[in-house]
């Protein structure tokens, strides 16, 4: 689990680097805005954020895996 500010920093940070990219290199590079519009989306309905499963398999600011998380919840009771 992950903090939702960095799901959204990350979110951020590829939409204005597509937007460059597709302004100055190749307008194609705005498909990749739309990935990242269409992922917000579906994780707003779904609750299944691939971003934040990266990072938590990768350990990288402070997500955890989903199984680890899941593992101290049971722990607990």
């Amino acid at each position: 689990m992950c903090d939702d500010n960095i799901i959204r920093r990350f979110a951020g940070t590829f939409i204005i680097a597509s937007l460059a990219l597709g302004y100055w290199v190749h307008p194609a590079w705005v498909l990749f805005t739309a990935f990242v519009g269409v992922n917000l989306l579906q994780a707003s309905f779904t609750g299944f954020c691939p971003l934040e499963r990266m990072l938590g398999w990768g350990g990288l600011a402070g997500c955890t895996p989903a199984r680890r998380q899941r593992d101290q919840s049971n722990a607990g009771r």
